[in-house]
């Protein structure tokens, strides 16, 4: 079933970030198999996600990103998205982003490097510079390249690097979502908390607010336009995200998904991220 992002809430974020992807596995009723405690309810809802979207091995697609001002005026840059799934022996996935226009920015990457639990790891090549720069934790919570998406939102939603928490389950258009409260476990990030909108049937992150360290809230994220691959896997092929304390937006538009398409370890190094 194909679904459209529902309006923001007046207080209104794969990323829930690029990071909250939702799988598709066999049908499971998860507000009828959770305890009525609310936290423990809240991450049987974030690890069921997670256990739905296990099995793709690979994924590569190109990518536009739209920067919009509080003024209206617009950038456009495309880039180009990969990405490697942990294996059960190892840490976290791996991903690689890279600017492929404007001249300005081209061969700007962003590697990544996730962990199931702490801090990621992260390293941005500046071709100006000719150099790889590692990402400190501690600047994590900033924004990448002039977007509305922090470097933070551009690592995988490990469902143990947070906490969580049911809030209730409520209307989102023509669907009915539950809403979770999750908090980071992890050093340095921009974010209090989020508030993460997922619709019952297949657990897809439709929308998520997050909330600065004064607990303000400070920019949602809506997914839409999303499609389903191999009769199992979920990808949102639209995402804005919109910053109520600036009035800047950034607007995330995918091509089709490939999975499966023999990517290595290799392909998510150093080596790799200086490559053109």
């Amino acid at each position: 079933m194909r679904s459209t992002p529902f309006p923001l809430s007046p207080r209104p974020a794969l990323f829930a970030g690029l990071a909250l992807f939702a799988g598709l596995a066999a049908p499971l009723a998860v507000a009828q198999a959770q305890p009525a405690d609310a936290v423990a309810r809240g991450r049987a809802v974030a690890v069921e996600a997670d256990r739905r979207d296990r099995g793709w091995i690979d994924a590569q697609a190109g990518l536009t990103m739209v920067l919009g001002s509080k003024s209206g005026q617009t950038a456009v840059r495309e880039l180009s998205f990969r990405s490697l799934e942990r294996r059960a022996d190892t840490d976290g996935d791996k991903s690689l982003i890279v600017f492929n226009t404007p001249k300005d920015v081209k061969d700007t990457a962003l590697l990544t490097f996730n962990h199931i639990k702490g801090n990621d790891d992260q390293w941005i090549y500046l071709p100006a510079l000719k150099r790889v720069k590692r990402i400190a934790s501690a600047n994590k919570s900033g924004p990448f390249m002039g977007s509305e998406f922090a470097y933070e939102d551009f690592a995988a939603a490990e469902v143990e690097k947070f906490t969580y928490r049911w809030l209730r389950d409520e209307p989102c258009g023509t669907l009915t979502c539950t809403v979770i409260e999750r908090m980071p476990a992890y050093d340095n990030s921009g974010y209090s908390r989020q508030m993460v909108w997922l619709d019952k049937g297949e657990l897809r992150a439709l929308k998520v607010d997050y909330y600065d360290q004064r607990n303000q809230l400070l920019k949602t994220m809506t997914a839409g336009a999303w499609k389903q691959y191999q009769g199992r896997f979920w990808r949102s092929h639209d995402m804005m995200m919109v910053n109520h304390q600036t009035g800047k937006t950034t607007r995330l538009t995918w091509t089709t998904f490939t999975f499966k398409a023999g990517l290595r370890d290799s392909d998510f190094s150093e080596t790799a991220l200086a490559r053109p």
